[in-house]
């Protein structure tokens, strides 16, 4: 089956970037991104690429050279289902706010949103590839609703989830380790598996792309993710126990990491995971294992979590003893928002959650991140709905330049582990602020001696 044209729903961080390699792999079909958020395909169309809705490194050379050849950005939602062989869903699946399942379970309305759609507008088969990230079985749920709401149309579901770490996308997406492709194992599944496996073929060996049934591919990428935070978390749990003990969790990860069996990768102690996947995942995790009543795999998973909330929570407290049990009326200067460098992203971002702790000890906040804006900024705040947006507004400022936002300040804490943050003059940060001068490193990106020797009390995370 030849695709000439493909729909992706959804114009976010996963939809954009991987539509944009698609359609740069693959001149001969047309890419057309759609959403409902007027102002982000406005966005996605500017010709100041600066301005693109996503922030990654070398996405807006990728658009600079397909936008308006064969990738298309449109708010035409169902001419382009219509048009298309191949529907990507791209969309959002945060955890569940309300009803069974609030904190845990996946808030599939959207993917059921775009189902329907689909159903409604298509006159032609269409394949239905999943990219959001969703729970074991969600394709059932889609494949019932086309076939029971469609009219005649037959639709042929993939899982071909995203494996992308942000700040490395665009190189995840032109060197990835495998791309997975899960499909029917009838005759009519595996021509749609066949589909979308040439589309990757153009550019990745058939070596590192994997085909699996259904429901392996939906539940790999949650393991995955789990795999990794647990690594993460894991190692944050050391770092405390470095701290008490005199050891040096750089040269413990190091050490450890050397072992072939375990490998150095997500080995990188911090204030906490974050992004829009790894707590998500979990939660989506432990929920299947709960409502299977698996308890004791539920209540394995569910640690990581709770360690990734309590090492926030040790930052914060770490920050509030340090300064002599009080940080009321002090200014904490913040360097980074976002979740990690080389990204605009801040969801479940660590210092979303330090801020807030800090705010409740009446500290005085000033934030620069180099990428992140400041509506952003207090939409995240906000959105924890601890107080109202003018009380977080009284406690916290988005300052546009790092040495003002350091100036004054009792303590700079590294909530974002951004390069520049290691060539400012920390000389002129350290004359400008109040002293005793605290450095709460939280990505332990910064030279402790150097530091020290300037004056600041330089404080990491597993470093005694």
């Amino acid at each position: 089956m030849k695709i000439k044209n493909i729909c992706c729903i959804g114009a976010g961080y996963v939809g954009g970037p991987t539509m944009a390699v698609i359609a740069q792999k693959n001149p001969d079909i047309n890419v057309t991104v759609v959403d409902i958020n007027k102002e982000r395909i406005e966005l996605w169309n500017s010709k100041d690429l600066s301005k693109l809705p996503v922030f990654e490194p070398g996405l807006d050379k990728v658009v600079s050279e397909t936008r308006n050849k064969n990738l298309f950005f449109s708010t035409e939602i169902e001419k382009n289902i219509d048009n298309s062989e191949m529907i990507f869903i791209s969309v959002n699946t945060p955890t569940k706010t309300y009803g069974d399942g609030k904190g845990m379970a996946a808030d599939l309305r959207y993917v059921e949103l775009c189902a329907r759609k689909i159903a409604e507008v298509a006159k032609t088969d269409k394949i239905v590839v999943e990219k959001s990230t969703l729970p074991v079985k969600t394709a059932a749920a889609i494949k019932n609703i086309l076939d029971e709401t469609g009219s005649g149309v037959k639709f042929e579901i993939l899982s071909n989830p995203e494996f992308l770490a942000e700040g490395t996308a665009m190189r995840d997406l032109e060197v990835p380790d495998r791309v997975l492709i899960g499909g029917g194992q009838d005759t009519s599944g595996q021509i749609a598996v066949d589909a979308l496996l040439k589309i990757y073929s153009s550019w990745v060996p058939k070596e590192n792309i994997l085909t699996t049934n259904l429901w392996s591919s939906e539940l790999s990428k949650l393991v995955a993710n789990a795999f990794l935070a647990q690594r993460i978390s894991s190692i944050n749990s050391i770092s405390e126990l470095c701290e008490n003990t005199g050891a040096d969790v750089d040269e413990v990860a190091k050490a450890i990491g050397m072992d072939s069996r375990i490998g150095p990768k997500f080995l990188k102690t911090s204030v906490g995971f974050g992004g829009s996947c790894f707590q998500k995942d979990i939660l989506n995790l432990v929920y299947i294992s709960k409502s299977l009543g698996l308890n004791n795999v539920a209540d394995y998973w569910y640690q990581v979590i709770l360690y990734n909330e309590h090492q926030r929570k040790r930052f914060a407290k770490n920050i509030l003893n340090s300064l002599y049990n009080t940080v009321a009326d002090k200014k904490i200067c913040f360097l980074g928002w976002s979740f990690k460098k080389n990204t605009n992203d801040t969801r479940e971002s660590a210092a979303i959650y330090v801020a807030n702790l800090l705010i409740d000890e009446l500290a005085k906040i000033d934030v620069f991140d180099p990428k992140v804006s400041e509506d952003q900024i207090y939409s995240d705040l906000n959105y924890l709905e601890t107080r109202s947006d003018k009380k977080n507004r009284e406690f916290l400022s988005v300052l546009n330049n790092p040495y003002d936002a350091c100036k004054n300040s009792h303590a700079v804490a590294i909530l974002t582990e951004w390069d520049e943050f290691k060539k400012y003059d920390w000389h002129k940060i350290y004359d400008s602020m109040k002293k005793p001068a605290f450095i709460f490193d939280g990505r332990n990106i910064l030279e402790k001696n150097q530091l020290e020797k300037i004056g600041f009390i330089y404080k990491g995370i597993g470093k005694h």
